[in-house]
């Protein structure tokens, strides 16, 4: 029998538990999990449960590090289930430590305010800054494992599919034979780009679909938003240079579906809660979880004008977000828009 891939997940949050129930489950890989915080990693060790994911019990065989020094000593590879804005600190906090040769696979869904990096650029340009990795030496494989997973649904083993991408078509291979269950089909993809801006710019849409619930203003319209918002997203995409078949495929339409209707989803949820008149102060200052699509509009409204491309709906949620604007004249404000033709992509 082959040695065991010794794997690290960074971040205990819903994602990186299902990753290690996941990664156990193929019983290919011995897991180690890291959090930023003692007080989490101590509870975790002990119960073997989280308030994060009530239901889930993290498998006996899954080992908790204790401590910054121990977190990645040995590990052949890397899942980072950071939120993409805490990222690069938790890479500066830890890149050193990184092995040679050691993979990178992100499972995070969102663009870096300011410098609009994706998860994938995020780790790369952590890394060569702190020297860990120069022009000089080998290629570090790095890719990204995306799709319609509801942690919840993951959890309970329901049947689901995610979509590996690396550049590195080998890397690719290998996170989609680990992370493979009999419940969880993986497939591949070389789209890195495609496959990241689709799960960030997904949450954007989502959020917009729970404003439509919160507002109760029915299915016709719901459906009306994921479509619209696909075409939107495949825009951008299509002009930054994506594969455009990659936004009709799991990573893209399929994440997108299930964002927008689960009533799991944090994007989902927290638009239903604006659309209910609860202002996106409270709604985060009460929040367990991190709501990706909050700090992503930004980015994606930023990546809009750098790449010239429409993206009104985006530039409606930025609006309700963070101008202050009510939901239902955001609302207003789409339907209003001068009749045309219908484009996708």
């Amino acid at each position: 029998m082959p040695e065991p891939t010794r794997v690290t997940i960074l971040g205990t949050g819903q994602m990186g538990l299902c990753c290690a129930a996941l990664l156990h489950a193929g019983q290919q890989a011995r897991v180690t999990m890291w959090s930023h915080s003692a007080e989490e990693s101590g509870t975790l060790a002990q119960t073997r449960r989280s308030d994060r994911l009530p239901e889930f019990v993290l498998p006996a065989e899954v080992r908790v590090a204790m401590g910054d020094g121990e977190a990645l000593r040995g590990a052949d590879l890397v899942v980072c289930a950071v939120p993409v804005q805490y990222m690069r600190g938790v890479w500066e906090r830890l890149g050193a430590s990184l092995p040679a040769g050691a993979g990178v696979v992100s499972v995070a869904k969102g663009i870096e305010n300011g410098t609009l990096l994706r998860p994938t650029q995020v780790v790369a340009d952590a890394l060569a800054r702190l020297g860990v990795d120069s022009p000089d030496s080998a290629p570090r494989p790095i890719g990204v494992l995306s799709g319609p997973t509801i942690a919840g649904e993951l959890a309970r083993c329901l049947p689901a599919t995610m979509i590996a991408a690396s550049d590195d078509p080998g890397f690719s291979e290998r996170v989609q034979g680990l992370f493979s269950t009999s419940w969880l089909r993986v497939y591949t993809n070389p789209d890195v780009l495609g496959v990241e801006l689709a799960g960030a710019t997904k949450n954007i849409i989502a959020i917009a679909a729970g404003v439509i619930d919160g507002l109760r203003a029915g299915y016709n319209a719901k459906s009306a938003l994921l479509a619209r918002g696909l075409a939107e997203i495949a825009r951008l995409g299509a002009a930054m240079g994506a594969r455009p078949d990659t936004f009709f495929g799991i990573a893209g339409v399929g994440d997108l579906a299930t964002s927008c209707f689960s009533p799991e989803g944090r994007n989902r949820s927290l638009g239903e809660a604006l659309g209910k008149g609860e202002t996106l102060d409270t709604y985060l200052a009460a929040s367990r979880h991190v709501v990706e699509g909050v700090a992503t509009t930004r980015s994606v409204v930023d990546l809009a004008s750098k790449y010239r491309v429409e993206m009104p709906i985006t530039q409606a949620v930025h609006a309700v977000l963070f101008e202050k604007v009510d939901p239902l004249d955001a609302i207003g404000g789409l339907m209003s828009r001068r009749l045309k033709g219908e484009r996708v992509g």
